[in-house]
C-alpha cells in the first residue's frame, strides 16, 4: 500500500523533494505539500482504492506523512470490509 501512496505523492503531490529520498514519518509538508495538492492527492487515493475519505478525516494530520495516509487508508478499508 504504501508503494501506492507513494506513487500517487510522485505524480499528484508537487513536492520539492523526491518521494523516495523521504522516509515514511517524514513530514510531507516540509516537502512541499501544499493545501491545493492534497486535493490532488486525496482524490488519487480515492480512485486507487475505491474509498472515500470522509469530511471529518481530512485534516492537515491525515496528510503530513506517508505513515498518516496509510493508517487511514488501512482504517477505511478495514471499516468497508466490515460493512
Amino acid at each position: 500500500m504504501k508503494t501506492e501512496l507513494r506513487r500517487i505523492l510522485a505524480e499528484s503531490a508537487r513536492l520539492d523533494v523526491p518521494i523516495d529520498t523521504l522516509a515514511d514519518n517524514d513530514d510531507l509538508y516540509a516537502a512541499g505539500l501544499s493545501s491545493l495538492a492534497t486535493v490532488h492527492v486525496m482524490l488519487a487515493i480515492e480512485d486507487e482504492f475505491g474509498i472515500e475519505i470522509p469530511d471529518h478525516m481530512l485534516t492537515r494530520r491525515l496528510f503530513s506523512s506517508v505513515d498518516s495516509l496509510a493508517s487511514a487508508v488501512e482504517e477505511l478499508l478495514r471499516s468497508q470490509a466490515a460493512a
